[in-house]
C-alpha cells in the first residue's frame, strides 16, 4: 500500500471497509471481555474468599501466553489469519458460555480462564498482523489509535455497569454477554477479506519456523530495543498498576472514592493520547514516539512516589494515561511497519511473552517490595525502570536507520 506522508485521522481509516470490520469485531469482543473480567474477579473472590484466589485467575490468564505464544505466532504466519481469528472467537464463545453452567466450581473457572486466554493468544497476533493489510502505512497510527480508543472508552463505560450487573443478577448474564460478543466478532470477521498470508522466503518445518522467528528477533537491532523496552515497562507497570490502590490509601491517604478518582484520571489521559498522537504523527517509523512515552511515565511514577497532594496525583496520572496510550499506539504501529508480513505473527506473539513475563515478575516482586520498604519504593523503582527502558531503547537505535528484518 502507498506510504505517502500526510496527516490522517479516524475518518480516513474508517473509510476502509476492511478496517471497519476488524475494528467492529475487536470492539465487540473487548466489550464482552470487560463484563467477563469483572465477573470473574468477583466470582472467584466469592468462591474462595481470598485475594490469593483472585490472583490465581491472573496467573491462569498469563500462563497460556508464556507456554503457547511462540507456537501460536508461527500458526498465525503459516495459516490464513481470518481462519485463526474465527477459530479463536468460536473457541472463546463456547468457553464463555460454559461458565454459565460451571461457574460454581472454582477449579472449572480456573481451567476456563486458561482456555479463554489461550484463545486470545491466537487472536491477538493475528489481528495485529492484519491491520497493515487493511490500511496504508501512514495510516497505521490512526488505525491503532481507533482500536485503542474504543477499548479505553468501553472500559470506562462498561466496568461499573458490569459490577452492578453482577451485584443484581450474579455472574451468568456477564458470561452470556461475553459469549455473545465473540459470536458477533466471528460473524463480522466472516465478511473480512485479507491478502493470503505471505510465505517465508525459506521453506521450513513448523518448529524451524518458530526458531527462525526467535532468531530474527534476536538479530534485529530495533526489535531488540523494543523488546527490552517492553520487558522493562512490564516490570514497572505490573506492580504500579496493581498497587495503585495501596498508593491511594497509604501514601495519598484517600478514601475509597479517591481511588476511583485516580482511575478516572488515568482513563481521561488514555482517551486523549491516541487523539493527540494521530494529529502529531503519521509516519509510524519514528522510534522517538515510542521511547518518549517511557520517559513521561517514568517521571510520573517518580512524582507519585515523591508528592502526596491529590491534585498533583490527578494531573500526574492523567499524563501517565496519555503516555501509556500514546506509547501503545506508536509501539504497535512501529512493529507493524518494521516487520515483514510473513513474520508479524511470531514477532507480535514474542512481544506478548515479554509483556506477560515482565508483568508476572512485577506482580510477584512488587508486593514483597511494598511490604518490606513501603509503596513509595515500588513507584520509585517503577519510575527508574521506565527511564531505563527509554535509555536502552535510544542506545539500541542510535545511529541505526531501521531496516526491515528477514527470516
Amino acid at each position: 500500500m502507498s506510504a505517502t506522508r500526510r496527516r490522517v485521522g479516524l475518518r480516513t481509516v474508517f473509510a476502509h471497509p476492511g478496517y471497519r470490520r476488524l475494528w467492529s469485531a475487536r470492539t465487540a469482543s473487548q466489550c464482552g471481555n470487560i463484563f467477563a473480567t469483572v465477573a470473574l474477579a468477583l466470582l472467584v473472590f466469592d468462591l474462595t474468599g481470598s485475594a490469593l484466589g483472585v490472583s490465581a485467575v491472573v496467573f491462569a490468564e498469563i500462563l497460556p501466553v508464556l507456554l503457547l505464544a511462540p507456537l501460536a505466532g508461527t500458526l498465525v504466519d503459516r495459516l490464513p489469519r481470518i481462519w485463526i481469528m474465527l477459530a479463536a472467537d468460536v473457541w472463546r464463545a463456547l468457553l464463555a458460555g460454559s461458565l454459565i453452567l460451571l461457574g460454581e466450581h472454582v477449579v472449572a473457572v480456573y481451567v476456563i480462564a486458561f482456555g479463554l486466554s489461550a484463545g486470545a493468544v491466537l487472536f491477538n497476533p493475528a489481528a495485529n498482523s492484519a491491520v497493515p493489510a487493511l490500511v496504508d502505512e501512514n495510516e497505521l497510527v490512526a488505525a491503532n489509535g481507533g482500536i485503542w480508543t474504543a477499548a479505553v472508552l468501553a472500559q470506562i463505560a462498561l466496568a461499573p455497569l458490569a459490577g452492578l450487573l453482577y451485584t443484581a443478577l450474579g455472574p451468568a448474564p456477564a458470561f452470556g454477554i461475553n459469549a455473545a460478543s465473540f459470536v458477533v466478532s466471528a460473524l463480522l470477521l466472516t465478511g473480512l477479506r485479507l491478502p493470503a498470508t505471505p510465505r517465508s522466503p525459506a521453506r521450513r518445518g513448523f518448529f524451524a519456523d518458530a526458531v527462525a522467528g526467535v532468531r530474527v528477533l534476536a538479530s534485529d537491532r530495533l526489535l531488540r530495543a523494543l523488546g527490552a523496552g517492553q520487558l522493562l515497562a512490564a516490570l514497572s507497570a505490573g506492580a504500579t498498576s496493581a498497587l495503585l490502590v495501596v498508593l491511594a490509601r497509604e501514601h495519598l491517604a484517600l478514601a475509597p472514592s479517591g481511588y476511583g478518582l485516580l482511575l478516572g484520571a488515568i482513563g481521561v489521559g488514555a482517551v486523549l493520547g491516541p487523539l493527540v498522537v494521530s494529529r502529531l504523527l503519521s509516519d509510524p517509523r519514528r522510534p522517538a514516539f515510542v521511547f518518549g512515552p517511557y520517559v513521561l511515565r517514568g517521571l510520573v511514577d517518580l512524582a507519585l512516589a515523591t508528592f502526596s497532594a491529590l491534585p498533583v496525583a490527578l494531573v500526574a496520572l492523567a499524563i501517565y494515561g496519555l503516555g501509556t496510550s500514546t506509547g501503545a499506539v506508536t509501539f504497535n504501529s512501529l512493529l507493524q511497519a518494521h516487520t515483514p508480513a510473513h513474520l508479524r505473527g511470531r514477532i507480535f506473539a514474542s512481544f506478548d511473552v515479554f509483556w506477560q513475563l515482565g508483568r508476572l515478575a512485577s506482580l510477584l516482586l512488587g508486593g514483597l517490595l511494598a511490604a518490606a520498604l513501603g509503596i513509595q519504593a515500588v513507584y520509585l523503582l517503577g519510575g527508574f525502570l521506565l527511564l531505563a527502558a527509554a535509555a536502552i531503547g535510544w542506545a539500541g537505535i542510535r545511529g541505526n536507520a531501521p531496516s526491515s528484518p528477514t527470516g
